[in-house]
């Protein structure tokens, strides 16, 4: 891959990457850099924003359902209430959210999806405290 589609990538990545997650959180992420995860940034800034969540072939909202729905099938809980914040970017409501929780109790599992439920939950929360 040539230096100019890396770089183009990694533009089109971070875009995206702030659409979705929102400039504070990925100004915070960017502060926290530092030259050990840097080359780990580059890659999920141009794969997964740059690459996967930039192409056009589905929706963000359907994108969103997605990714909640992978992170809670494979117990990677830590991401969950990021994802549930970038819902307000990418349209996918609340029970948008719960339909793909319950894809998950079918298919990976109900103590999967109740505790994804849990944290979705207290984010929704949360951000209507925030408002």
């Amino acid at each position: 891959m040539s230096t100019d589609t890396a770089n183009a990538r990694y533009d089109a990545g971070m875009t995206v990457r702030r659409e979705v997650l929102g400039d504070a959180h990925v100004d915070r992420a960017e502060a926290a850099r530092s030259d050990l995860d840097t080359p780990f940034q580059t890659l999920i800034t141009e794969g997964a924003w740059g690459t996967v969540w930039a192409s056009d072939a589905i929706s963000r909202r359907e994108r969103s359902m997605l990714t909640l729905a992978l992170l809670a099938a494979t117990g990677n809980f830590a991401e969950i209430p990021m994802h549930i914040r970038a819902c307000a970017n990418t349209g996918a409501s609340k029970s948008d959210v719960m339909e793909a929780f319950q894809h998950v109790a079918i298919y990976a599992g109900v103590p999967k999806a109740n505790h994804a439920i849990k944290l979705a939950k207290a984010t929704f929360a949360e951000m209507e405290g925030e408002a």
